[in-house]
């Protein structure tokens, strides 16, 4: 089969399209005929080599979540599944490809009308956003403040915080064409990536995309008993001095947090994807795809994300 691979590790050149051998599924799994893969941040991360401390080799198939048929399935696996269509999590490799396995747990079925480019926006941006909210503490009438919010995580986090009745939701992207478009989404207010703009003076909650140095500026920005949560961290690691900025700010009682959706049961997280495939088969939640790609095309792909200027989530196909 077709599939892209971490040549070596650096810029998007390191990526190469290899010939590999056919994926088998194992006990408990199934072997997917690929349609769609959703390109995100954390592949980008793992193809520069910033995670090669956590095990991550060249050679590696990145990809995450792919979307398409179920072809076979490994022993001890319910052979309903064959011919379903389905989006899969397929771990933190082994998505680039035309085939590809996944445990059934992290496998759901897609509704009619709901299409496999889309399931691949909205499968783990949408569990992210849902369950960050969640971690906030979200309630109905709170100010929130999503940084970073052009990706498909942010999309949907405007998205839900306006649907579960936020007072104001306001972002920070880098332009004001992605402002517009975050406005048809929910978005009340657009900022700066700075958070420079005209909002409210504080918020109750922060959900955090990019992290990075500037964590401490942002805390300033909550409101007494405020929360932020890092859901990503595509501008790197807070700083060293972030406890210092949270005691500085210690009348205020605020909150710091990180939250991976590793921490929430499977079946929390497939009742949730269930339930948003079948809303966005209905028009009901956005799945914003900036651009579909073949799989050859993966180099260009990581090269428009390292471009900085992706609105929503760009989507290979084979």
């Amino acid at each position: 089969m077709k599939a892209v691979a971490i040549k070596a590790f650096g810029g998007p050149e390191g990526l190469s399209v290899v010939d590999l051998p056919d994926p088998e599924p194992g006990a408990g799994e199934v072997l997917i005929a690929v349609e769609a893969i959703g390109v995100g941040g954390v592949d980008a991360l793992i193809r520069s080599g910033a995670l090669s401390a956590w095990g991550f080799r060249e050679g590696l198939v990145p990809g995450s979540e792919v979307a398409g048929t179920v072809v076979a399935v490994g022993p001890e696996t319910d052979r309903a599944w064959i011919g379903q269509r389905v989006w899969a999590f397929t771990g933190l490799g082994g998505g680039y490809a035309e085939q590809a396995t996944a445990a059934v747990e992290d496998v759901v079925p897609l509704p009619p009308g709901h299409s496999a480019a889309g399931s691949v926006t909205l499968g783990s941006s949408g569990v992210v956003a849902h369950f960050g909210l969640a971690h906030a503490h979200f309630r109905p009438g709170e100010s929130v403040l999503v940084r970073g919010a052009a990706g498909s995580i942010g999309i949907l986090a405007v998205h839900l915080a306006a649907r579960g009745g936020a007072s104001a939701v306001a972002v920070t992207t880098s332009s004001a064409a992605r402002g517009e478009l975050l406005r048809e989404v929910g978005a009340t207010h657009v900022l700066d990536r700075s958070g420079a703009g005209a909002g409210p003076p504080a918020y109750d909650v922060i959900i955090d995309v990019v992290a990075g140095p500037d964590v401490p500026s942002f805390l300033g920005r909550l409101r007494p008993n405020g929360r932020l949560v890092a859901v990503g961290a595509v501008a790197g690691p807070p700083p060293d001095g972030l406890g210092t900025a949270l005691m500085a700010n210690f009348r205020k009682s605020l909150s710091f947090a990180t939250f991976s959706a590793d921490t929430v049961p499977a079946a929390d997280r497939r009742t949730v994807r269930a339930a948003q495939f079948a809303a966005a088969a209905q028009g009901q939640v956005p799945t914003v795809i900036h651009e579909q790609l073949p799989l050859d095309d993966a180099v260009v792909a990581h090269l428009r994300m390292q471009d900085g200027e992706v609105f929503g989530r760009i989507v290979l196909t084979t």
